[in-house]
């Protein structure tokens, strides 16, 4: 995803006009015996598209959404391949050379660690989350994730060689994902992790299938692809979604979180409770000052194009404050600052760690690392992640 960084932005909402779908079509070969890969595992990571490849290593992938995607290509004893394709109004041809491993290589020893019950279940906590979908959610093969957890940086790491084989019998989907990273720290509470993953319908009977599209609905509306798709498409009141500027100032009387937890740590393991409790008193300060701009912004306000068609940019000053009213935050679980009379509407806060976050016109970002979501949609994991090709109102 280079590229993004030097996309021409124009501060004009566009005049939408959505491609229908196209096919893209390939052939897999291997170039070290020179003749196709067959039955090859293809697919648009993050998505419901998928196949092997054929006995002349050709595949079609059909009827698929325009936007920005990353096609993957296993085989085993082969690399993996990787290339982010953009899917617009022209059908796609690739020739897809693959490489097999080189086992001469002198041997990297990579430390697995033991399986730990205690680590598998933070895990499944922060990385499928703790929704009610979350609940009917489950990881087949958890012996295949590597997790450490660092005492004293008090931060639980993960990854996997396999795919993670994840059964959503919530929304009705067979996820296979393939991790790179994962981390949750324990100290700023913020979990990050990424990597390759496809949806796969699970077979269900009538009711199940009626059950997991209304699920399927309830978990898209109001999300953050909504919400992306909303501003693309310039109606996101109508959709029932609001924004506001949020202006943020450091608490100057709150010392850094990771002094705060260190010491309160610390004095707990010396059996000073006074200290403790004076430390914990500390981390209860609210982190900053915090300032709502009563005016609501419009889409045009944070909206860009690019020269890069399909991919879209956002930008704002301080941190952008999301409300949808269509759903509410009745457990308190948002924790996020709110005014007074405001309603306990679903909010989110959006922090941007570069001047722009980009996203395609599936309402994903496609920034690597743009993005910090704070209350509503922090809450949204694995459990209630969509495809990116998802609608509602979908047949399937």
């Amino acid at each position: 995803m280079r590229f993004l960084h030097c996309l021409l932005l124009v501060f004009i909402l566009p005049t939408l006009a959505f491609a229908q779908t196209v096919n893209i079509t390939g052939k897999v070969t291997s170039t070290d015996i020179g003749g196709p890969l067959v039955k090859a595992s293809v697919f648009l990571t993050n998505s419901t598209f998928g196949t092997s490849t054929a006995a002349n290593g050709s595949f079609t992938l059909y009827d698929v959404k325009p936007g920005q995607y990353e096609i993957v290509v296993t085989f085993v004893g082969y690399e993996s391949y990787h290339q982010t394709i953009l899917v617009g109004a022209k059908p796609i041809n690739l020739n897809i050379e693959m490489h097999l491993k080189n086992n001469n290589l002198e041997t990297v020893n990579i430390v697995r660690h033991p399986f730990s019950p205690e680590n598998f279940k933070m895990f499944t906590k922060y990385f499928l989350g703790t929704s009610d979908n979350a609940k009917k959610c489950k990881i087949l093969n958890p012996t295949d994730i590597d997790l450490y957890y660092h005492p004293y940086e008090k931060s639980l790491v993960g990854r996997a060689d396999e795919f993670i084989i994840i059964e959503n019998k919530s929304l009705g989907y067979r996820i296979k994902y393939l991790l790179g990273g994962f981390k949750f720290d324990d100290i700023n509470q913020i979990i990050s992790y990424g990597g390759q993953y496809q949806f796969e319908d699970l077979k269900g009977s009538k009711k199940q299938v009626a059950a997991w599209k209304k699920k399927r609905e309830d978990a898209f509306y109001g999300s953050s692809m909504h919400f992306y798709r909303s501003l693309l498409g310039n109606n996101l009141d109508s959709a029932g979604f609001v924004i506001y500027q949020l202006i943020r100032k450091p608490n100057t009387e709150r010392p850094p979180q990771v002094v705060i937890v260190k010491n309160i740590d610390k004095f707990i393991a010396q059996n000073n409770i006074d200290s403790a409790n004076h430390w914990k008193e500390l981390y209860n300060l609210n982190r900053y000052h915090e300032t709502l701009i009563k005016q609501p912004l419009s889409a045009n306000d944070i909206f860009r194009k690019t020269d890069q068609p399909g991919v879209f940019g956002i930008t704002f000053p301080d941190c952008l404050y999301v409300v949808y009213k269509r759903k509410f935050d009745n457990d308190g679980k948002s924790m996020v600052y709110r005014p007074l009379n405001m309603p306990n509407y679903a909010s989110t806060i959006i922090t941007l760690y570069q001047p722009y976050a980009f996203f395609d016109t599936n309402g994903v970002i496609v920034s690597n690392k743009a993005t910090l979501y704070e209350g509503a949609w922090s809450h949204d994991n694995i459990a209630d992640l969509l495809p990116v090709d998802y609608a509602p109102g979908d047949k399937k």
